[in-house]
């Protein structure tokens, strides 16, 4: 593929990312994605010959693993565990707060509503939310329960961010990240 063939590639995940994270699976159509993106139809199918499903879930595979690497950073620095998740909390608020209650978590909309309904969507949600999950983990190691606490982390980080969505504030991301440094010092 060409450097103009990779762009209208990109751009076309770049506009579903944008409307799935607004609107969710559901609320997104082709139609918009093609708006958004600037990209003629025929580039849609052309580079996405599965669709919907192929282009979201690449969209979502591609956001998640920009959110992995930026929490892989952080897991991998000499800081406590409490300072990496309040960095991952913070960057996670500011992003939410930047786009106006936008942008919360890639994944989390498109899982909750695709989860019991399209197997290769929720395949990807899961695989994405392993990736965080095994990363964490990796950084917990050694600590008593570090596989629960791993869970337990990455699940509260998920429900501040739809509750700091839901009001939006960034507080429900701020208790999250004092209750985590309260058990992990």
């Amino acid at each position: 593929m060409g450097q103009k063939g990779a762009e209208t590639r990109d751009r076309l995940l770049d506009a579903t990312q944008e409307s799935v994270e607004a609107a969710g699976y559901f609320g997104t159509g082709l139609n918009q994605v093609i708006a958004l993106s600037g990209a003629p139809r025929g580039s849609l199918y052309f580079h996405f010959p599965g669709g919907k499903d192929q282009l979201v879930g690449e969209s979502v595979r591609r956001a998640g693993a920009a959110i992995g690497d930026s929490l892989g950073a952080l897991a991998g620095s000499e800081l406590p565990v409490a300072d990496v998740v309040d960095l991952v909390l913070r960057q996670l608020g500011e992003r939410l707060e930047e786009s106006e209650w936008r942008k919360g978590c890639p994944v989390a909309t498109v899982a909750l509503e695709t989860a019991a309904s399209n197997d290769s969507i929720q395949q990807v949600c899961a695989e994405v939310y392993a990736s965080w999950e095994d990363i964490l983990r990796a950084r917990l190691s050694g600590q008593p329960g570090g596989d629960d606490l791993a869970t337990t982390i990455l699940a509260l980080i998920e429900g501040a961010l739809i509750l700091a969505r839901a009001h939006r504030s960034r507080e429900p991301l701020d208790r999250v990240a004092r209750q985590i440094a309260v058990w992990l010092n």
